[in-house]
């Protein structure tokens, strides 16, 4: 559910969760180092593994070593290529079909991205359950947290899996962050909708996306969405999760004078936030992976010890709990194709789309992984990767499974490979077994408020992209953003962007800048608010 790396030499945090649409395609900037001291070609430059770009430094041959070799620099006439030299032989049948040796890893280095990757992410194990399940905000209209737990475990090995055997790249994926908000706050709580028919939204999501995969319409989609707009649903998204956030906090509370105001900061329990807060944004800020997970921990421990965190009952536990979701999305499959279930399996859709395709690329950029033109090879098995993770994580029992950026730990940390994913896989595995100790920190909303504070501030990041000085997109990204918090609906600010952007664009005299497919969706989002939006 941002993550732009500044192109810069001190570690940049990597950003939690799902992210804002497309904003991890500007990401990726600067040499990766690996565990064995070897760097990478600039992964930012779209043509930087075949030194396309003005200045391509590397310092080991192989296929991420610049065109022109060691030392060249640009500033001078570039000398003769020399005969590129034979990759190294695979180590097996293994190693052939992952290509661990021809792109320069081990199997040590994999298998330890593939931990730095589950490390950096394994919050959501904790997170997604506190905000779909019936522990948590919605009571009695969640879906039983046991079960949303398991079915997030059994999600990420899922769609990890396939990721790391199909497509073979070192990206994982879980129910995404933004998308698992929308589902709880907008769709079940806001709409009405049961949570199972939210499900079959999710599983008609999931199957459009694999159809817009495996064919060429995924890039005729990609270029109809303005930029603009997609930054300005990943800002939004942010603020909303950010919001949401706060709330559990306790740092902002209702109000019927002014609708909100700041809480009571001397409360144990949002002192307990507070104290999570700080300890989050410290270790971000020193670019520590797991900074989420590492603040999580450190709440869940002092609320312990202070008596506001119940103990668990134990440590270890079967999986359970999927008895009561597997198969919901299709039982109840008929009960999706109404009007109001329209809006959200197109919002679905454009979230899962465009981010996933930002954060493929983002990631891929950072492992030196893009080709020559600087696009992602096996493009379409990636983004089919993804749609079959949302689709079976929909089977399952969970909001959209999607690929995530923290991926880049574990491409920061050497991984090149689908190894990298099989080994978080194995990770989401065993933790499945350990639903007591996540369960404690699900039930506590003040122990996850960190991470949703913190995951809307870097999605927020996408702000700073947007051409504010032009107001053709100023006024529709406006509306966007700020609409997301205020209405507690991601649907009611993605509609409303969709609705202006034409408008201001004829206005502007720039009718032909309009795609068809944007005039498709104002009519179907202007049928929503006079129709379906409460």
């Amino acid at each position: 559910m941002g993550s732009d790396s500044e192109n810069r030499h001190d570690p940049e945090p990597e950003v939690p969760g799902s992210t804002g649409p497309d904003t991890p395609a500007e990401g990726g900037r600067g040499a990766v180092r690996d565990p064995d001291g070897a760097r990478s070609a600039d992964a930012g430059a779209p043509g930087a593994a075949a030194g396309t770009s003005g200045r391509t430094i590397t310092d080991k041959a192989g296929p991420d070593a610049g065109e022109q070799g060691l030392g060249w620099t640009g500033d001078e006439p570039a000398p003769s290529p020399a005969a590129p030299a034979a990759p190294a032989a695979p180590r097996g049948k293994l190693d052939a079909y992952f290509q661990v040796t021809a792109l320069g890893s081990t199997y040590r280095r994999e298998i330890m991205a593939g931990t730095v990757t589950f490390l950096a992410m394994s919050y959501i194990l904790a997170v997604n359950p506190s905000i779909l399940g019936d522990e948590g905000p919605l009571g009695a209209l969640g879906i039983p947290t046991q079960a949303v737990f398991t079915a997030t475990a059994v999600a990420a090995v899922f769609g990890t899996l396939v990721m790391g055997v199909w497509a073979r790249y070192p990206i994982a994926l879980a129910p995404g962050m933004g998308l698992n908000a929308f589902f709880a706050f907008t769709v079940v709580q806001s709409m009405g909708i049961p949570w199972q028919t939210a499900l079959s939204g999710t599983l008609l999501s999931g199957v459009i996306f694999f159809v817009l995969a495996v064919t060429k319409v995924r890039e005729r989609i990609l270029d109809s969405i303005p930029m603009q707009l997609k930054l300005a649903v990943g800002a939004g998204i942010g603020l909303f999760i950010a919001f949401i956030g706060l709330k559990n906090a306790g740092f902002v509370i209702a109000s019927e004078a002014t609708f909100v105001k700041l809480g009571d900061l001397t409360d144990g329990r949002t002192l307990l936030a507070f104290f999570g807060l700080v300890v989050t944004v410290i270790f971000l800020v020193l670019g520590k992976h797991g900074a989420v997970l590492i603040g999580i921990v450190s709440t869940t421990v002092l609320g312990m010890l202070t008596g506001l965190v119940e103990l668990p009952d134990g440590v270890a536990a079967l999986p359970r709990g999927l008895d009561q979701t597997f198969g919901q999305a299709i039982v109840h499959l008929p009960d999706a194709f109404t009007g109001q279930m329209i809006v959200v399996v197109l919002t679905m859709l454009f979230v899962d789309f465009f981010d996933a395709s930002g954060t493929l690329i983002g990631v891929a950029k950072q492992a030196g992984l893009l080709d020559e033109q600087g696009k992602l090879p096996r493009a379409a098995s990636a983004l089919a990767a993804d749609s079959v993770g949302t689709t079976a994580g929909a089977v399952i029992g969970t909001s959209t499974t999607t690929a995530y950026v923290e991926s880049t730990a574990g491409v920061s940390a050497g991984g090149r490979t689908g190894l990298t994913a099989v080994t978080t896989a194995g990770w989401f595995l065993l933790a499945m077994f350990c639903y007591p100790i996540f369960a404690v920190v699900a039930s506590a909303g003040e122990v996850t408020a960190p991470a949703l504070i913190v995951v809307g501030v870097l999605m927020a990041r996408s702000l700073g992209e947007i051409e504010w000085g032009n107001l053709e997109y100023a006024i529709p990204a406006f509306l966007t953003i700020v609409l997301m918090p205020l209405s507690y609906s991601i649907a009611n600010g993605l509609a409303m962007g969709m609705l202006f952007y034409p408008i201001v664009m004829v206005a502007r005299g720039r009718i032909r800048d309009v795609h068809p497919v944007m005039w498709v969706l104002m009519v179907v989002f202007l049928g929503y608010f006079f129709f379906l939006a409460e």
